[in-house]
């Protein structure tokens, strides 16, 4: 294991990565965030996000998860007092053994993939980071190529929206846009380059239920504020509104569970379309 740096007390370089815990315009201007947790850290630095720091407990026998990390991934290690690890784990009762603090990605709608068979979800305005990181693994789980967070909204990189995540975040593209321009521009260009993106809303008035739709087409999914729904300028942008179903007293749905009873309904379609084919005449010779 490489030579570390060792910190036991709040100075000032703790005290960076503490902001980045509850501190927004900090984490953007320093362009980092904290992960942890095993599977998060391991998919970090798998899918090859920079890994500027890598903050670990060196006041307890690590695991060999830990060691092997910290053997491979070359860059700045901290060995830090157990206190001061849970302070940045936020953790009550047992220290997080390591913290990853990454780099952010740019903000670019170019990092989703758009192909024929595209599915992607926008988020308008959440306010909870809790329901970002849920949509994220959700719509990692169930194929879709990438969310974008539109509006005054929570932050992605938010502590809560990280963890809630599980992960998913470093495998699915996650776009924060400041308004519906930045995004119709992009849905505009790939409409251009022949990909027919529908942009669908989830509304409990839709025009017609989820499993009424077609969604094998190229879709952009849109997921209204947790409160108020879509805004009415994303409302009037939707070719096409859906609703879910209700059988009991509830009226809906949250924005995270929503999302992901839609995405589960398009990929039931999009399965079935595939076997369809695969059993065609033609496909078989």
């Amino acid at each position: 294991m490489p030579a570390a740096r060792r910190i036991t007390s709040r100075n000032a370089r703790f005290q960076q990565w503490q902001a980045l815990l509850g501190n927004r315009n900090k984490r953007t201007r320093a362009g980092e965030f904290l992960v942890t947790g095993v599977r998060p850290i391991s998919l970090a630095v798998e899918q090859g996000w920079p890994v500027h720091t890598l903050l670990f407990d060196g006041q307890r026998q690590l695991s060999k998860w830990a060691k092997e990390l910290l053997r491979t991934v070359r860059t700045e290690q901290v060995a830090m007092a157990s206190d001061l690890m849970m302070e940045l784990g936020e953790k009550s009762e047992a220290p997080p053994e390591v913290i990853a603090v990454v780099e952010m990605p740019a903000d670019d709608l170019g990092r989703i993939p758009v192909r024929e068979d595209f599915l992607g979800v926008l988020f308008d305005r959440p306010t909870s980071p809790g329901n970002i990181g849920s949509i994220i693994r959700s719509a990692d789980a169930l194929g879709a190529h990438g969310l974008i967070v539109a509006g005054h909204a929570a932050d992605v990189y938010d502590p809560k929206s990280v963890r809630s995540s599980t992960g998913s975040l470093f495998s699915l593209p996650a776009v924060r846009v400041p308004s519906p321009a930045e995004v119709m521009e992009w849905v505009e260009a790939r409409r251009a380059g022949g990909t027919p993106i529908v942009l669908v809303g989830t509304d409990e008035d839709g025009e017609c239920d989820v499993f009424d739709f077609d969604f094998t087409q190229p879709t952009l999914l849109l997921v209204g504020n947790e409160t108020a729904g879509l805004s009415n300028t994303w409302r009037g942008l939707c070719d096409h509104t859906v609703s879910i179903p209700m059988t009991g007293s509830a009226s809906s749905l949250n924005a995270a569970n929503a999302a992901t009873a839609v995405l589960y309904e398009t990929v039931r379609q999009r399965i079935g379309q595939r076997k369809k084919a695969s059993n065609s005449p033609s496909s078989r010779g």
